[in-house]
């Protein structure tokens, strides 16, 4: 692999990285270790199967799909792949992920802002976004140059910090195997298997547009092998630091139990760097919204420019329109959004959308045909289970 080649694949799994690495990334490690205590290994082996290893499997169903999610969902059929795929774009959109990364970026540095309100800082939030994302070329030399590496340097202090002067770990009345349990369904939270989807599909097609030259068989199969490898350095990156985290919550959890879970990384933070590393604090919490929130406004922004306004508008128009719809939600607080998470979203779609994932894969690698009936059993067990257990 020449210089040029590696240097990319590295920028590109660390934009990876910072893209998955969002809002709820930074609270839900730590909620593990704060719920697991000495059974931690336990609850982070159940968080990593889903809040890890099931964004490869996105990761793996892109790149088979040549990061079309367009065809990833009309296996479902024309009109329900169309309406799955909007149904998607609103959930990652204004309806939910956007909303929740600004209200808990809010409410993680509002001690340091204490005069800005949930509306201001919505508003500067989602215009440092917008200015970030318009030049769409550049998001992933953006965000694996520069946000990923501020990002990095800043969760390393803390967690690096925390561990050399850990101490006394929490102890907590819970079994392994209902540590392992409970944080297997933590980890589940997370959706972040929809991200890699979508986060998946604009970094291949973005590679293909300014990086590589898809010509032949050959070029294509360099495209997907390239792709693997970058979105391997992602998530390892994301296992990495989602144990760190964790122990810092074992380590650092005393007095914490009843603490909202927005809260948690802020306040161990400051257990940890005292009252001197709050920018230290400021830089993580801002890097890790403002990456997932631009790739976010990358997706949704380029959705909307393709099939709502059918091209009639330039992205950074649609990118405006897509981030002004997200500000309503934005503004209600962190416990409205992550209600609307733990609903239908979580419960319904996203079991349809690992079984979708599943078959895809195993369509591609084995021939394996049915799909419209198992995701059908699926939505309806989904479904069933939901609203009457």
């Amino acid at each position: 692999m020449n210089k040029s080649l590696g240097s990319k694949l590295i920028s590109t799994g660390l934009a990876v990285f910072s893209m998955l690495f969002g809002a709820g990334n930074l609270m839900y490690p730590i909620a593990v270790g704060l719920s697991s205590g000495q059974n931690n290994i336990y609850g982070m082996l159940g968080f990593t199967i889903t809040a890890v290893l099931l964004p490869v499997f996105g990761l793996v169903a892109m790149i088979l799909f040549d990061g079309d999610y367009d065809e990833f969902f009309q296996r479902l059929g024309k009109v329900p792949g169309k309406i799955t795929v909007l149904l998607c774009m609103i959930i990652i959109g204004p309806l939910l992920v956007i909303p929740r990364i600004v209200t808990l970026s809010h409410v993680m540095i509002a001690p340091f802002l204490p005069q800005v309100s949930p509306l201001v800082f919505a508003l500067i939030f989602l215009t440092i976004t917008f200015l970030l994302t318009f030049r769409e070329s550049k998001i992933v030399d953006l965000l694996g140059k520069f946000i990923s590496p501020a990002l990095l340097a800043s969760l390393a202090i803390i967690i690096v910090k925390g561990l050399w002067n850990a101490s006394e770990r929490i102890t907590v009345n819970i079994t392994p195997l209902a540590a392992f349990k409970e944080n297997l369904w933590r980890g589940y939270g997370t959706l972040d298997l929809l991200g890699a989807i979508f986060f998946s599909a604009i970094v291949i097609n973005l590679l293909k547009e300014n990086f590589f030259t898809v010509t032949t068989k050959r070029d294509l199969n360099d495209l997907a092998i390239f792709g693997f490898k970058a979105g391997l350095i992602g998530t390892s990156l994301l296992g990495i630091i989602y144990w760190g985290m964790s122990y810092l919550g074992v380590f650092y959890g005393h007095g914490l139990e009843n603490v909202n879970e927005g809260e948690g990384f802020r306040e161990i933070s400051f257990k940890i760097l005292d009252s001197y590393g709050s920018f230290v604090i400021v830089i993580a919490v801002l890097m890790a919204c403002l990456s997932t929130a631009i790739a976010l406004g990358a997706v949704v922004g380029e959705y909307a420019q393709r099939h709502v306004f059918n091209r009639k508008i330039s992205f950074p128009w649609a990118l405006a329109a897509v981030l002004i719809a997200s500000l309503p939600l934005s503004i209600f607080g962190l416990g409205t959004v992550l209600k609307l998470t733990g609903g239908p979203v979580m419960y319904i779609a996203y079991p349809v959308l690992i079984t979708l994932t599943m078959l895809n894969i195993a369509y591609k690698k084995i021939g394996f045909m049915p799909v419209k009936v198992p995701v059908l059993v699926v939505a309806i067990l989904a479904t069933l289970s939901y609203y009457w257990c």
